[in-house]
């Protein structure tokens, strides 16, 4: 046995209590070098602002003015929930499996620091895992191992990881003094990933199984923790064993903690995942076309917040909530409508051209190259033969392969070239449709299309089409407002004198009142009226009342030869039902911060263009066409919206049945629709099929019967129109001794030729 001197011990000693010393004083100074990033080596640290207000990406939110979420936009699909909207078996699932110490710990677990350790010295960084939950909160929430908080050592491997390591540390006991546990476990699982872009456990739970984190059950809740470790490895959309396998690895530690009785794990892990997964992508869920309408207005209101307010607003990442003017029940009842009606139209239209292609001119004959020409419009085309030259270009169009196309019943996959699928694309009718509260000009909902995943073109905003007969009451309106008539005054159904008749028009040479011309949609005395006004009269009074496209001030006008969106035919009609006043649509009624903050309240702006008594004379007009026998609008007594009730409607059928158009006014409700082919080549061929009395007034119908039945929309009920103050009107019926004979036109034909 050796034996120590007495010296030698005593420098034995100091020896250890120098190297502990200069161990504990390289250690600090290692940690201060960190935290003020010396000589740029170590990278920065969040600034005690961000520690006060971490911020994660969380998706903006169109919201309806009767509370339901319509969509998001985001870069992450992230919606922030509170702490007492989580599950206790969640909580429990996530602090068994992720961090047992969890509640007694202050942001540094002693174990885990030592598996640090030892990885650090064995050079086996890996071996160094088992971060706190506070430590991941400051991973996720502060990106400490981004590029931004990177030094210039962070790139040696195993240097980097202890680098990186004290930092969350360090961030670790910040926010533990700073957080309540409860908040810091509120914090993580805002931030965390579950795979398939599902970012925050509000966004897994509803994506995952269609509910609220307060709702979840012990297996959901532990499957949904098992992801954490891996979402990709434990995706139980791709890797069903895998993630069941982990899910019942997380209910065994709930049972090892004591979270959980063996008992009933040994029923639950043999439950089937019994997942009802539906992610939620970019422009899902009601209204997609007015979501991606908004976009655009929503990306330039947040340009120039930050610029009048010096802030930094992100419309995908800054948790913006934005209260919409749209009726999430409206919204539903007219897409069913549309969707109904769509695919009636469309069965019509195959029927119609069976056999045959349904691009053709006027007397049937098939407009030749006309795919050809389309394909040579593609972008996609025209960018193939830059690149390879034109022969190889179209033999890539040409050449067939496997995709997912659109059919009305769901879904399908089919062999198609580019070319075939253009070719099958083309024969789709289409549609749009949009209703306002014309009180407030409130867009209440918007119907782009048949389907925004296949078609994105939005046919409400976006498209513009001749309107044909829907322009006619601008025209009546022109000359009631410069009394050359009043609404008691008849018209002959005669030849214009002048240079301009309408083409193909048919004449009875009948004195018709106002209301059976504008009601039956007589084109000859239109004509004679626009005579009368001039037909830069007619477009002043357009764009007064709302329509903003440009208008040709020629005789034909009075036919809807102008190309107009339904969005301002439907914004100007409301014109007549609010007594004159033209009310800029609004679409937007709040825009707040993540926190509740109001940032912008918007409100409804108005003009009175027309007397109140006008207003209402142009209801009386319009009602003929539902009202009165040969009415273009008569078919809709069949839907039962028309008991009780007061409709001022007008029908449009553009040349060629290329365009059918109806709008239709109640006192508290203004709707219009289109229907129609992707070119004006794409028609029906019979004005029996193709007039806006059968191609679109029956979705209008449709819509508001189930609008009617909703008794949650009582709002919307059948009623008559305001009528103003010691209102009279004496010639509301046609004398029976007139001497010009009234003979109703066929109802089967909504209007004839318009132009």
């Amino acid at each position: 046995m050796i034996e120590l001197q007495p010296g030698k011990y005593r420098q034995t000693i100091v020896r250890v209590w120098k190297i502990t010393g200069i161990s504990i004083a390289l250690l600090v100074f290692f940690i201060i070098a960190v935290r003020v990033n010396l000589l740029w080596l170590f990278g920065g640290m969040p600034d005690l602002v961000m520690l006060e207000n971490p911020q994660s990406e969380l998706a903006s939110e169109l919201i309806s003015e009767d509370g339901k979420s319509l969509g998001k936009y985001f870069s992450e699909n992230r919606t922030r929930v509170e702490f007492d909207q989580l599950s206790p078996v969640l909580i429990h699932a996530l602090v068994a499996t992720e961090d047992a110490r969890f509640t007694t710990h202050s942001g540094i677990d002693g174990r885990s620091m030592l598996r640090v350790v030892k990885g650090i010295f064995t050079g086996n960084a890996s071996s160094g895992g088992g971060s706190t939950i506070t430590q991941q909160v400051a991973k996720n929430l502060f990106e400490t191992r981004s590029k931004k908080y990177r030094g210039l050592l962070g790139s040696i491997p195993v240097v980097g990881t202890v680098v990186n390591k004290t930092k969350e540390w360090m961030l670790a006991v910040i926010l533990e003094r700073k957080y309540t546990k409860n908040e810091i476990i509120m914090m993580y699982l805002n931030t965390v990933s579950f795979g398939n872009n599902t970012y925050g456990i509000r966004v897994a739970s509803k994506s995952y199984f269609g509910k609220e984190p307060r709702d979840l059950t012990v297996p959901e809740a532990a499957l949904l923790v098992g992801m954490l470790q891996n979402p990709s490895l434990h995706n139980p959309l791709r890797r069903p064993g895998n993630a069941t396998r982990r899910r019942n690895t997380v209910m065994s530690q709930m049972v090892r903690y004591n979270y959980l009785p063996v008992a009933e794990f040994d029923i639950l892990k043999d439950k089937p995942l019994d997942l009802r997964f539906k992610l939620d992508g970019p422009n899902a869920g009601l209204a997609p076309y007015f979501q991606e309408s908004m976009r655009g207005y929503l990306e330039a209101w947040v340009k120039l917040y930050n610029e009048e307010n010096d802030t930094d607003l992100d419309l995908k990442t800054s948790g913006l909530r934005i209260y919409t003017t749209i009726d999430s029940r409206l919204q539903q009842h007219m897409e069913t409508a549309m969707n109904e009606h769509m695919r009636e139209q469309q069965r019509l239209f195959d029927a119609h051209w069976k056999g045959r292609n349904p691009w053709a001119y006027p007397d049937g004959r098939e407009v030749p190259g006309f795919i050809e020409k389309a394909v040579k419009a593609l972008p996609h085309f025209i960018a193939l033969k830059k690149d390879i030259g034109d022969a190889e270009a179209w033999k890539i169009m040409r050449k067939p392969y496997k995709m997912k196309v659109f059919s009305y019943d769901g879904e399908k996959e089919m062999l198609l070239s580019p070319i075939d699928s253009i070719r099958y694309y083309k024969r789709f009718l289409h549609a749009g449709m949009v209703s306002m509260d014309p009180q407030n000009g409130h867009v209440k909902a918007w119907v782009g299309g048949i389907n925004f995943k296949y078609f994105k073109y939005d046919h409400v905003k976006q498209g513009r089409r001749q309107p044909g007969s829907t322009f006619k009451p601008f025209v009546y309106v022109s000359a009631l407002q410069k009394s050359f008539l009043t609404p008691c005054d008849r018209i002959t159904d005669q030849p214009v004198e002048g240079n301009w008749n309408p083409p193909s028009s048919e004449y009875t040479y009948q004195s018709l009142t106002l209301r059976q011309a504008l009601g039956q949609s007589v084109n000859s005395i239109s004509a004679n009226i626009i005579q009368m006004v001039k037909p830069s009269t007619v477009v002043d009074f357009a764009h007064k009342l709302g329509i903003t496209s440009k208008l040709e001030a020629v005789p034909s006008l009075c036919l809807g030869i102008s190309s107009v969106s339904v969005y301002e035919m439907v914004n100007a009609y409301c014109s007549f039902a609010n007594g004159g006043y033209r009310t800029e649509p609004l679409s937007i009624l709040r825009i707040e911060d993540r926190n509740g903050q109001v940032l912008q309240e918007f409100h409804p702006k108005q003009n009175q263009e027309l007397s109140e008594v006008m207003a209402y004379n142009m209801l009386y007009l319009m009602r003929g066409a539902v009202e009165d026998p040969g009415g273009t609008a008569a078919r809709l007594h069949s839907y039962g919206v028309t008991d009780g009730n007061e409709i001022a409607a007008k029908t449009g059928t553009t040349q060629n049945h290329s365009d059918a158009w109806f709008m239709g006014m109640t006192q508290n409700l203004v709707s219009g629709i289109w229907v129609g082919g992707e070119d004006m080549q794409i028609h029906f061929r019979t004005m029996a099929l193709g007039q806006g009395g059968r191609a679109a007034l029956p979705a209008w119908g449709t819509y508001m019967k189930k609008v009617y039945s909703d008794r949650t929309l009582e709002q919307y009920r059948k009623a008559p129109f305001n009528k103003p103050a010691n209102y009279t009107l004496t010639c509301e019926e046609v004398p029976d001794d007139s001497t010009d004979t009234y003979t109703p036109p066929n109802v089967s034909n909504d209007e004839g030729v318009t132009f």
